[in-house]
């Protein structure tokens, strides 16, 4: 391993405001080519411990519009990150050599059944699951996890939880894994 470890941090309450924040900035730089911009992730489930990363969902009427403006994000500090999914641009922005947020430009047709924004209302609306997926995380760190595995070691109990929360909702489960 390279020294690269995974951090999760207890909650903070700033990171709802950090995403506001991002929110704004993306939404006052790309008005024409982002929708609707939601906080997402662990970050977004108050109370839960997570990887101090801020995760955002946008939803774009065309991905290759998005693609097209994609100069304005790296003018935001966001570059692209290729991870070979085609229905989805994902971008990183960095300080410091740490990463702060990751942006995930969906359309907006396909925004209201994604797994990322289903397992977040249902963490928020369930803290005893909340409390296993928080205590999962702090086992693989706690285990030496390495960056790469990690979120493969999580990916069962986030199944279970995104299947549970798809079934309430009267959507058949899909896999949480992309790739």
């Amino acid at each position: 391993m390279s020294g690269v470890v995974v951090e999760i941090a207890d909650y903070d309450p700033a990171w709802p405001s950090r995403a506001e924040a991002a929110i704004t900035e993306l939404l006052d730089a790309l008005p024409e080519v982002l929708g609707d911009i939601e906080h997402i992730g662990s970050t977004a489930v108050t109370g839960l411990a997570a990887k101090p990363v801020i995760d955002l969902m946008a939803a774009a009427g065309e991905l290759a519009v998005a693609e097209a403006r994609e100069g304005t994000l790296t003018g935001l500090g966001y570059r692209r990150h290729l991870d070979g999914m085609t229905d989805r641009l994902l971008y990183v922005r960095e300080a410091g050599g740490r990463r702060t947020h990751i942006l995930h430009v969906v359309t907006a047709e396909s925004r209201p059944l994604r797994n990322q924004r289903i397992l977040r209302d249902h963490l928020r609306a369930h803290p005893r699951d909340a409390a296993r997926y928080a205590e999962l995380k702090r086992a693989l760190v706690a285990a030496g996890t390495a960056p790469a595995d990690y979120s493969r070691a999580k990916t069962g109990l986030i199944q279970e939880l995104t299947d549970r929360a798809r079934s309430r909702l009267g959507l058949p489960p899909v896999p949480v894994r992309e790739k």
